[in-house]
């Protein structure tokens, strides 16, 4: 957002035209810290002393309508999207969970059933997203999204996200072995997120069909490199630990995110080219309903 004021404040200037006032709306789930937020607030608007600045916060998710109609010029959301609203439902008839049993998300092994049930929520998820964006935005308005993606319609190991969810279902595993964690409580966790394809993001926009893709580009991030590497393990149990209490207790989380990172360094260790890739997206709001 600080690049998008700071270019149209330039380009004010080259034009000899007025400055614009901004109004930043900026959401959140209603538990955040909103306080230490706006705290923040200040030093921010203290770079720009020639715009006027008005930011607010709005709680809520946004799998749903935030703002009013016809209010947004731009949105963006940075490493927002590729979380779901809700674990997909896999159980089988009885309601038992054993279709991904011993398991968490998405690996190599889970049946197909499976994949299925997550692109099935991330398509119910992501089509909502479009759909409350579409009415809160002005027509030929503007939607910037950064997620996780993956590259290809397999779900490999070593592709798309910056949690190594295989090495943390190991690692749960290894202390169910040990009779730490019952085993009825991994068999019943699964993690709410989803990387789409390519394929599978631009059929969920053009069925949905309020936005046109104007550009869409990946980049991967190497976590092999060691500076990198170490950012992540600082990182990942910052994330997943208000999850993995919630499931297994705060008794196990220590010694969980030890053999968490000893069994992700191994993996690393023999995976130089472990990478993270991540989808820049561009949307245009279309100036009329489909």
């Amino acid at each position: 957002m600080s690049s998008v004021i700071e270019n149209v404040l330039k380009k004010c200037v080259e034009l000899n035209a007025p400055i614009p006032e901004f109004q930043l709306y900026l959401n959140d789930l209603p538990g955040n810290d909103f306080n230490t937020l706006f705290k923040g607030l200040s030093s921010f608007a203290d770079r720009y002393n020639d715009a006027s600045l008005f930011m607010m916060g709005a709680p809520g998710s946004f799998y749903g309508r935030l703002f009013p109609t016809n209010s947004l010029q731009l949105a963006h959301s940075s490493y927002g999207v590729h979380w779901l609203s809700k674990v997909p439902k896999l159980t089988d008839e009885a309601g038992l969970p054993l279709i991904n049993k011993g398991k968490i998300f998405i690996s190599k092994t889970s049946p197909v059933a499976v994949k299925e049930a997550y692109l099935r929520q991330f398509e119910e998820d992501f089509s909502l997203f479009l759909k409350s964006r579409s009415q809160e935005m002005v027509p030929n308005g503007r939607l910037v999204l950064v997620f996780n993606g993956r590259p290809s319609a397999d779900f490999t190991r070593d592709y798309c996200y910056p949690i190594p969810w295989e090495s943390l279902s190991e690692a749960i595993a290894a202390m169910v072995s040990e009779g730490l964690i019952q085993e009825e409580k991994l068999d019943s966790f699964n993690v709410p997120v989803y990387a789409p394809s390519q394929k599978e993001l631009k059929g969920i926009v053009s069925k949905e069909g309020s936005f046109e893709l104007e550009q869409l580009e990946t980049f991967p991030i190497n976590f092999g490199d060691k500076n990198l590497s170490d950012k992540l393990f600082k990182n990942m149990r910052s994330v997943t630990e208000s999850m993995i209490s919630h499931q297994f207790g705060e008794e196990i989380l220590d010694k969980l995110y030890d053999k968490f990172t000893q069994i992700s360094i191994e993996d690393m260790a023999t995976n130089e080219e472990y990478k993270v890739l991540s989808f820049l997206v561009v949307l245009r709001r279309k100036a009329t309903d489909h």
